[in-house]
């Protein structure tokens, strides 16, 4: 099996609730229990079957290669299942819903609330009995077709005894359009009081906007589901396609598919590693930075591991199959990666909890209402407990509870956009607030992910810049990244490079070259010793310096004698210091996990002040300690950029990937920092405590009319101050409810972070 057969392999059904675990179907939908949309499966995958087709004539298809009958082309690979149609056509079909919904309740809106415009006279254009049918109709579509959803999942609500926000929705929505339409078609049966100029109050731009605003939401959401498994497509795209097979000492083009154990394979310069294997004859560098995250490439010979989708560099290899398809590293990542994603916790919204109190009580209270209104209440006895009943409905209508978190969160992630922080979802927000440790990569993420000359020493007093000059002329003829740093260093300080002759390079030893007649080496200290280079105690004793703090040291030789070292690592970002005394403030405490070696990491650690460090770590062990922390209930942000950090961004609670690093981190991740810049954490933390307190406010502005407004419509002060609240008064509560959340929400666009 073929690492794209990973993908492959159904587990479990299509989709599945985020909040209510063992709901699964094979088909898109809404959750029966909570009334949320499914999610896809990201481990599930359609089953596929390999044809071969010609690029000349697609009509062409077999199941075996071969060459095309009509004109002789190489029948090439395509492979073919089951698309996302069912996802596409869900989609579509909130698109749809929504742009028409919105066409017909603008002019709903217009008709409603014409009359508080200044200089627009609706009532002098469209006659007011005129005016209601025309609402009436523009209305009815908009509740009944685009929303008609709303009513299933809520019905589905109260079948399975689990009240939801959809039940709210449902039940706001078709008060407002019931308690209108009946207004319209029979207004003989409400009572006197309830009639301003002779004609009942309408609420059709409620159940419209209501309808409208909602179904943007669903469109959204359903948008970023289409995105889950890009993470995964991201990372299965990294394997190579083809393979240079050898068979019979004849060098064969096949797809890695094709390649089982035991096979010899070719790699040439530049190509990526097909498959896990050990290199069996040849020698190069191998850059295995998707794995380790690490920058510097590593120098391999006959007997070493090679990882399928590694780039190799500088030498062609000849190298064995050991694990295909399932077995290698990198499906193993793609697995842990759909697995994380299939385990994150899901959060529970305080207006979903709240709802689920609210939404009985004020139903039974509307039901209790008209009951004793019916019995005791004066005549028309049925219309004013008809009128009372739909005055609790309408004051309860969940147009601001709807609003309260959606408002703070477009409002909070477009603050957070402009501050180079893109947030994913609303989740990542809510779980960022409580976050008590920062699990963080090193490379590139607390350090610039670029090797560079850091320090330079010279023997006896010789110059620095001639040291970079020499060092930087020889080694602009390899491809080596060590040697890139060197001479991307005297660019930097515009030192002009000299031409060199003789050049040649040894394989994880250096670089040899004349240089104006003189014999320049340059590389590791065992290289120039084996090449009968004298090297004095001071230079020795400043390299063992040089690498206690983490460096990386290249010699340069002249004429047989050492003349300097010079120091290349990885440096520290300049706000990375800063950011971690920030986080430390907020009370977090910072792990940092790395595939380094133990001394680097240890250096880098003791330098920034981190709390504890783990060095040489593989990606299912940055996962491993992410679980831990959270089963000892911690609360886990996790930050990276590399590959093998995508697993454990994607099983913490909040994945946080740099914007400098590679796609599938930022796919995994919830939050993702545009400049790579640690102190995004920082701005993320301040925002998502901000926001979570506007929703709390905004919540309480949604409530508290209701809470108000509930008993006094439901009458209870009519027998002492024959106070009834009319349903426009209960709409103007609302109304005002919803302006107060939109209010407070937009003061998010002010706060400094």
């Amino acid at each position: 099996m073929s690492v794209a057969a990973v993908e492959s392999r159904p587990l479990g059904k299509k989709y599945s609730c985020p909040m209510c675990g063992g709901v699964e179907s094979d088909t898109p939908g809404s959750c029966p229990k909570c009334g949320m949309s499914l999610e896809r499966n990201p481990v599930f995958r359609e089953p596929k079957k390999i044809i071969y087709t010609c690029p000349m004539h697609p009509q062409i298809e077999q199941d075996h290669p071969g060459n095309c009958p009509i004109c002789g082309m190489t029948l090439e690979l395509k492979t073919v299942g089951v698309g996302d149609e069912e996802e596409q056509h869900e989609l579509n079909s909130l698109s749809r819903k929504f742009w028409i919904a919105l066409v017909l309740t603008i002019p709903v809106l217009i008709l409603a609330m014409g009359h508080a415009i200044p200089g627009l006279h609706i009532d002098a254009i469209v006659p007011k009995h005129i005016e209601k049918w025309i609402e009436f109709g523009l209305t009815t579509p908009v509740v009944l077709w685009a929303g008609g959803f709303f009513f299933i999942r809520a019905w589905q609500s109260v079948t399975n005894r689990s009240l939801n926000m959809f039940t709210l929705i449902a039940v706001g929505v078709g008060a407002a359009y019931v308690y209108s339409a009946g207004a319209v078609i029979a207004p003989g049966m409400f009572p006197e009081s309830f009639r301003r100029h002779g004609e009942v109050d309408l609420y059709f731009e409620a159940a419209a906007v209501i309808t409208t605003l909602v179904l943007l939401g669903q469109l959204i959401e359903a948008k970023a589901r289409s995105r889950t498994g890009q993470a995964i497509k991201a990372l299965l795209g990294l394997a190579a396609k083809n393979a240079h097979r050898i068979r019979d000492g004849q060098e064969e083009e096949t797809p890695v598919d094709a390649i089982q154990k035991g096979d010899l394979l070719r790699v040439r310069p530049g190509e990526k590693v097909p498959v896990d294997g050990v290199i069996v004859e040849g020698q190069s560098n191998i850059d295995e930075s998707m794995i380790t995250g690490e920058p510097m490439p590593v120098s391999k010979g006959a007997g070493d591991k090679v990882v399928g989708a590694t780039v190799n560099q500088t030498g062609a290899f000849l190298m064995r199959a050991e694990r295909i398809g399932s077995e290698t590293l990198l499906a193993q990542i793609v697995q842990l990666v759909a697995e994380a994603q299939r385990s994150r916790a899901p959060i529970q919204k305080l207006a979903d909890a709240v709802s689920g109190y609210f939404a009985p009580a004020v139903i039974s209270i509307a039901v209790i209402t008209f009951i004793v209104w019916s019995i005791i209440g004066p005549a028309p006895a049925m219309a004013y407990a008809l009128v009372n009943a739909v005055s609790v409905l309408i004051i309860a209508c969940p147009c601001a509870l709807g609003l309260a978190t959606p408002m703070s969160i477009m409002v909070g992630v477009g603050r957070a956009a402009q501050s180079g922080i893109l947030v994913k979802n609303a989740e990542a927000i809510e779980v960022t607030e409580k976050v008590t440790h920062l699990v963080t990569d090193k490379t590139g993420t607390l350090t610039a992910g670029k090797p560079e000359v850091v320090s330079r020493v010279t023997e006896k007093d010789g110059s620095e810049r001639e040291l970079l000059q020499i060092g930087g002329s020889v080694e602009a003829h390899s491809e080596h990244p060590l040697a890139r740093a060197i001479v991307e260093a005297a660019e930097k300080e515009q030192i002009g490079l000299r031409e060199v002759t003789d050049f040649q390079s040894t394989t994880g030893g250096g670089v040899s070259a004349q240089l104006g007649g003189r014999r320049v080496l340059v590389g590791k200290e065992k290289f120039l010793a084996d090449s009968g280079v004298t090297l004095s105690d001071k230079l020795g004793k400043h390299a063992d310096r040089l690498q206690e703090q983490a460096q990386t040291t290249v010699w340069v030789a002249l004429d047989g004698h050492a003349v300097g070292v010079l120091g290349i690592a990885d440096p520290i970002k300049p706000t990375t210091r800063t950011a971690i005394r920030a986080l430390h403030d907020m009370g977090l405490k910072i792990i940092m996990c790395t595939g380094d070696n133990r001394r680097t990491a240890e250096s880098v650690a003791r330098e920034l002040g981190i709390d504890e460090f783990r060095a040489e770590v593989m990606p299912d062990e940055k996962i491993e300690i992410v679980k831990r922390l959270k089963a000892s209930g911690a609360i886990v942000a996790m930050a990276g950029d590399g590959i093998n950090d995508a697993p454990a961004l994607a099983a913490a609670d909040v994945g946080i990937a740099m914007g400098t690093g590679t796609d599938v981190a930022i796919e995994s991740a919830s939050i993702t920092l545009v400049k790579g810049d640690l102190m995004g954490i920082v701005k993320a933390m301040h925002l998502s405590r901000a926001v979570m307190r506007n929703i709390r406010q905004n919540l309480f502005f949604a409530f508290v009319y209701n809470a108000l407004g509930v008993p006094i419509a439901a009458g209870v002060l009519y027998p002492l101050f024959g106070i009834l609240l009319s349903p426009m008064l209960a709409g103007a509560a609302m109304s005002f409810s919803s302006v107060s959340v939109i209010a407070n929400a937009l003061r998010l666009r002010r706060i400094k972070l």
